[in-house]
C-alpha cells in the first residue's frame, strides 16, 4: 500500500510553523468564510475540506505535536533533490541544485513575506545536500543577484530571483508535457 502524500497544513494555512493558536484560530476563519462551499463569488469546496482539516489538527496541541514530527520530516522529503551526497556534483546537479535553491525561497518568500529569509542550515535540511556542496550555489545564486545573504547569514530570494524561478518553472512544466506526449502512442488515422 502507497503511503498517502505528505499534505503541509501550514502551507494551506498560510501561517508559520512557529505561528500560535490564536493565530491559527484567526487566520482559519478568514479564510474558511472566503472559501465556505455557500459563499458564491470566492466558495471552493475542496479548499475548505483542506482548511477545516488542516485547523482540526493544528487547532489541538496534542494532534499538533504529533504533526510537527511529521512536518520537519514530510518537508525534508519534499524537497530533497539528491538521494546521496555523491549524486550531488556535475553540471546537471548544480543546476537542480540552483532551482532547488531558489524555490524553496521563492514559496518561503510567497508563504511568509514578512520572514522571508531562510539560514544555509535550512537549505540544507530541506534540500538534503549538506552545505560543502551548496556554498558553490549560494555564491553563484549570490552573484548573479538572485539571491542576497544578510549581514546575519540568511538568505533571501531577490526580484530578479523571483522572475528566473518563475521561467524554469515554466520552462520544467512545458518540457514535462512534451515527454508525456512523446510517451503517447501515436494517433490511428481513420
Amino acid at each position: 500500500m502507497a503511503a498517502e502524500p505528505f499534505v503541509d497544513f501550514y502551507e494551506i494555512l498560510q501561517v508559520s510553523p512557529n505561528a500560535d493558536s490564536d493565530t491559527i484560530y484567526r487566520v482559519y476563519r478568514i479564510l474558511a468564510q472566503r472559501f465556505h462551499p455557500d459563499n458564491h463569488e470566492s466558495g471552493d469546496a475542496e479548499l475548505f475540506r483542506q482548511l477545516t482539516e488542516a485547523f482540526e489538527t493544528l487547532g489541538q496541541p496534542t494532534t499538533r505535536a504529533a504533526y510537527d514530527v511529521k512536518h520537519r520530516d514530510g518537508r525534508r522529503v519534499t524537497w530533497k533533490i539528491f538521494d546521496q551526497a555523491a549524486s550531488a556534483q556535475g553540471i546537471e546537479a548544480e543546476k537542480r541544485k540552483r532551482f532547488g535553491v531558489l524555490s524553496v525561497l521563492y514559496r518561503k518568500r510567497v508563504g511568509q513575506p514578512d520572514q522571508a529569509s531562510m539560514t544555509l542550515k535550512e537549505l540544507e535540511d530541506l534540500l538534503g545536500v549538506p552545505k560543502e556542496h551548496l556554498e558553490f550555489t549560494i555564491w553563484y545564486l549570490k552573484e548573479g543577484h538572485f539571491i542576497q545573504r544578510a549581514d546575519n547569514g540568511r538568505v533571501t530570494i531577490t526580484l530578479r530571483g523571483v522572475e528566473l524561478t518563475e521561467e524554469l518553472s515554466e520552462r520544467d512544466r512545458l518540457e514535462k508535457l512534451q515527454s508525456e506526449r512523446k510517451a503517447l502512442p501515436p494517433a490511428r488515422v481513420a
